[in-house]
């Protein structure tokens, strides 16, 4: 079993910024990527950003490069998203996702958080 608790959202002015961690714990082998996605009210969900285990590369949706900063801490198995520059239509569930292989499996498997919120309001 491989769970992820995330934590860090929050009610923040436009133009603040927010920190959102994500751990992930259990038995959880090895892990491919980790990364962050975000759901509105009645919107589907979508990406946000992703980063290559191993490498630390990362990857940002397009709309959202240059705000936004994922980073990852290896020893502790966490991820984090940086978001600054926060505007109302950043205002969303995000979700935490890793791919990993649990132990005693040949497969990676996609995990996700229950979620934290996010609100961008003044």
């Amino acid at each position: 079993q491989v769970q992820l608790v995330e934590s860090g959202g929050g009610l923040v002015q436009p133009g603040g910024s927010l920190r959102l961690s994500c751990a992930a714990s259990g038995s959880i082998f090895s892990i491919a990527t980790m990364g962050w996605y975000r759901q509105a009210p009645g919107k589907e969900r979508e990406f946000v950003a992703s980063i290559r285990w191993s490498s630390g590369i990362p990857y940002y949706a397009d709309s959202l490069k240059g705000r936004f900063s994922i980073s990852r801490d290896n020893a502790k198995k966490m991820t984090y998203l940086q978001m600054d520059s926060l505007k109302p239509e950043d205002t969303a569930v995000y979700y935490c996702n890793c791919n990993g292989r649990p132990w005693g499996t040949t497969s990676a498997l996609d995990y996700w958080g229950q979620g934290t919120q996010v609100t961008v309001s003044s």
